[in-house]
Parts: C-alpha cells; structure tokens; sequence
C-alpha cells in the first residue's frame, strides 16, 4: 500500500489516539488536530517522537485551523467531536457549534484542498426512536438528544458535498465503543471506563435504570480496523456510504457489570463482593441498541475480531496496570 499523509481530527482522544497510532505503525504520515477539550495529551505519549507525526493544536470551529490542518493531506479521519448524550442535553450550544459548525469548517476545507476521501465520525445515536432491531443502516427515527441531531447532520452534509463538490465521504455509525485510553474521569465518562474505575477503588458503580437496557458494545480494535478499511478501500460501491460499526451482539448493562467483576476480581478478590446500586434512568437513552454489521462486511470487508468479552479482558488489563495509581 503507498503511504499516505493522513489528518485525524479528534487525534488526541480515544479513538483518535489508538487510529493515530495504528496508522503510524502502518509506516504513514499522521497530523493530528486537536484542541484538548476532551482530548488528552498524555494519549500522544506513546508516538509523540515519531518522525511521521505531528500535531496541530487548533479548534475545528475554526476555519483557518481547519485549512492549515489539511495542507498536504490525502484523506482526511474526521473525529473531532463533543461527545456524550448528557452533556448535549446540559449544554446544546456548545455540542452544535462543535459538531456541527466544527464539521461543516472540515468539510469545506477539505473540499478546498480536493482532498480525495473523507472519513468522518457518525453515530448510532441518530437511531433515535427506532425500536427495530437490529439496526439497519436505511431505518432511523427521530433524534432524542441534542447530540444525536448534530451526528445526523454531518450525515447529510456528506451527501451534499458529495453532490455539489464531488467529495468522496464514508461515514461510520460507532456503537459503545470502548478500550484502551477512555478516560474513566468526568461527568460524561462512558459506562466501561467508569465501572472500571469503581470496581477497581472497591467503590460500588450506578447504574443508570434497572440493569436491562442492552448495547452493543464495541472494542477499538475492532474500530480501528474499520477507520483503516474506509481509509483505503479501493471498492467504490464502498464510497459515499454509511456504515454501522460494532461487533453485531447485545449485552445487558447488568452483564456487562457482572463480566467486568468477575475480570477484575481475578487481580483483587475484594471486588468479587461489590454489588452495583441502581439509579434513575437517564433523560434521552435508548432502551436497546443492536447493530447488524451486514453492509460493513459486505460492501468494506470488516471483519471484527473482538467480541465483548475478549476486548473486556484486554482492556481491564489496561485499567488495572494504567488508571489506578494505587492498588
């Protein structure tokens, strides 16, 4: 394969972090862009020194950052986001002009460069109120959050910049994705890396509802795979497209808990008697979400090879020797 220069937007974070470093190994050119609301700096630590890296700090919601990050560039992976359902709910201002007015900049400047493929970040959220099962790519219902609103939005501004700019786009629904680097802190950490961290301080996690609302959770290895696949196919029926990505099985918040306990109780026989407290539920969440992965394999080849329970066992592995200063 030729060795691309490649911008990731969004680079700093999670997802970003463990593409940026994927990439990087595969022997390309990365430029990261972020700003550092959500990303992290110490995410970059482990390919900060490579030659083949460098990192933009700047702030999608402006243009000219948007323009300087795409000089030179082949494809562009667009990531950066403010994520989390809730935090939209608190604060929809700001989650618009992030993900929406953030996005349309890196769409405009990437029209501007004629960069040749656009990769950008959706969500299974713009599912909204759709109660089929599994989640078909072509079925989707109304939005339930202000975040979900934003995420569809950058769907149909890649089909228009495909018709009236001739940008080649593929878009990426993410399911629950978790692994390596999800910071556990903060008031909108994910459900993975915030159990993790209870468990770990022999604290007892909140679950949001009785336990029964299900997800199909998804490891990064998994994700980076598919980042890659939309990166660089050469089928063009691929182009232009949006794709769910998961692993394709659903698990309950109460197995979800109940795996990570018995995982981290093989380190710490203390957390075995943890129990969980059950809270509220929480204002804009679906009760169940499934993907069918169908198209993905299909039309981009993915093929993900971590279930839930395969990437729990790596990733606790993780927390355990990263997140807690003191065991």
């Amino acid at each position: 394969m030729d060795k691309k220069r490649i911008l990731v937007t969004g680079g700093a974070g999670f997802i970003g972090s463990n593409t940026c470093e994927s990439l990087l190994n595969d022997g390309h050119q990365v430029v990261c862009l972020d700003n550092f609301i959500t990303g992290r700096r110490e995410n970059l630590d482990d390919f900060a020194s490579n030659e083949n890296f460098r990192l933009i700090v700047g702030d999608i919601r402006n243009l000219n950052d948007c323009k300087e990050a795409v000089k030179d560039i082949d494809l562009v992976l667009h990531l950066a986001a403010l994520g989390s359902v809730p935090r939209s709910i608190a604060d929809p201002i700001t989650t618009n002009d992030i993900n929406i007015t953030g996005t349309l900049n890196m769409f405009v400047a990437a029209r501007d460069a004629n960069i040749s493929r656009f990769v950008y970040a959706a969500s299974s959220s713009t599912y909204g109120d759709s109660e089929s099962l599994p989640k078909v790519e072509n079925v989707i219902g109304k939005p339930l959050s202000p975040y979900a609103i934003t995420k569809y939005v950058g769907e149909l501004y890649a089909d228009v910049f495909k018709r009236a700019y001739d940008l080649n786009c593929i878009g990426l629904r993410y399911f629950n994705v978790f692994g390596r680097r999800q910071d556990p802190n903060g008031a909108y950490a994910a459900v993975i890396p915030k159990f993790a961290a209870k468990l770990i301080a022999h604290e007892q996690p909140i679950i949001n509802g009785d336990g029964s609302y299900s997800r199909d959770f998804t490891y990064i290895e998994n994700v980076i795979q598919i980042n890659k696949l939309a990166l660089f196919t050469d089928n063009e029926k691929a182009l232009n497209e949006v794709y769910n990505v998961a692993y394709g099985e659903s698990s309950t918040l109460n197995e979800l808990y109940f795996s990570m306990r018995e995982n981290l109780a093989y380190f710490d026989s203390d957390i075995s008697l943890l129990e969980p407290v059950y809270g509220p539920f929480r204002d804009g969440d679906i009760p169940h979400s499934l993907a069918s992965i169908s198209k993905a394999k299909e039309l981009l080849n993915y093929n993900p090879q971590f279930s839930l329970k395969s990437g729990l066992k790596e990733t606790l592995n993780w927390y355990w020797e990263n997140v807690v200063p003191a065991k």
